[in-house]
């Protein structure tokens, strides 16, 4: 089989409702199925037997391939690795993508050959209406809508000219990439334990990985974009929408962005004394004012997971 595209989906004890959405949502793309292949990649799932209960008959180039190593990072990496298409989507077990996102994405990646990778909107369908603070963190929650505009970046040659992860670069869901630039970050990573270990694991909600891929494939001349016509519905459970579970989120990612930019030599902030941090946090907690809504509360988290990445630099 030589599929145009791979699409990998890693997941860990999936909610078999939403999972059964994003495959539909895949049964359904314009691109046809001998165009490309399907990997479930279970990430050391409590009971694997689960699988077993999806009807994934449908679609004839399909594997379920177990990665035993806890981890997001560790999962996508056993994705790469296994694909044969040309490309490469991750597809997270709560995301419903549109019918032509397989082949827009072969599209794009086509006419821009120096993009290693892309992404595009993530639009929620939440289990429950959220209360208004809540929409303030949405980008913890991997939903974006960057307005209609295509929009690109590669590192200048300039060696004076500043680095950066440009606010439009892809998250993890829906990131397409050159399957040449995903093995590349593969062969970058595999020896890295401080970069294998930014991403989700377990109950842990670091949240680097996503931008270490793209800060990896920028340092190796690679281009990133933006396009809108990448639309993909992100399912929300209700469970997310809680201050408590949006405030750790918020801390940790706060935490793994100082850790993911200082891997790749971009430290916009100064190490700072582990001792300091409880008396940073207390000064943050008195600006920040946790006590006068969810939403304060929240963002004080963020403010702590800010100063403790920054005690963990070297």
């Amino acid at each position: 089989m030589n599929p145009l595209i791979s699409v990998v989906i890693p997941t860990h004890n999936p909610n078999l409702t939403r999972l059964q959405r994003t495959l539909d949502g895949l049964r359904s793309q314009s691109l046809s199925y001998s165009d490309w292949q399907l990997l479930i990649i279970d990430n050391a799932s409590s009971n694997p037997d689960l699988f077993a209960n999806l009807d994934l008959s449908w679609h004839p180039h399909t594997h379920i391939i177990r990665e035993e190593r806890l981890g997001l990072t560790r999962a996508r990496i056993a994705g790469i690795q296994a694909s044969q298409g040309k490309y490469i989507i991750f597809v997270d077990d709560d995301n419903v993508l549109c019918p032509n996102y397989l082949q827009d994405t072969i599209n794009i990646l086509h006419t821009y050959p120096h993009l290693g990778v892309i992404g595009g909107k993530s639009l929620p369908e939440f289990e429950a209406d959220p209360e208004p603070w809540v929409k303030q963190f949405w980008g913890c929650l991997a939903l974006r809508d960057l307005g209609d505009e295509m929009q690109i970046y590669a590192y200048d040659k300039d060696p004076n000219s500043e680095k950066q992860h440009p606010e439009f670069a892809p998250i993890g869901a829906g990131m397409a990439l050159q399957h040449q630039a995903a093995q590349f970050y593969v062969n970058s990573i595999l020896n890295d334990s401080l970069r294998l270990g930014l991403d989700r694991t377990g109950k842990s909600l670091q949240s680097g990985g996503d931008c270490d891929i793209n800060l990896t494939l920028l340092d190796a001349g690679w281009g990133v974009g933006y396009f809108p016509q990448l639309q993909l519905t992100h399912l929300i459970s209700i469970n997310r929408l809680t201050k408590h579970y949006l405030a750790r989120l918020n801390y940790s990612s706060y935490r793994s962005w100082v850790q993911v930019l200082n891997a790749h030599n971009i430290r916009p902030w100064k190490k700072i004394a582990s001792w300091t941090v409880n008396l940073r946090k207390a000064k943050a907690f008195v600006s920040c004012q946790p006590w006068k809504s969810p939403a304060h509360y929240v963002e004080w988290q963020g403010a702590c997971g800010l100063f403790e990445g920054l005690a963990m630099l070297k």
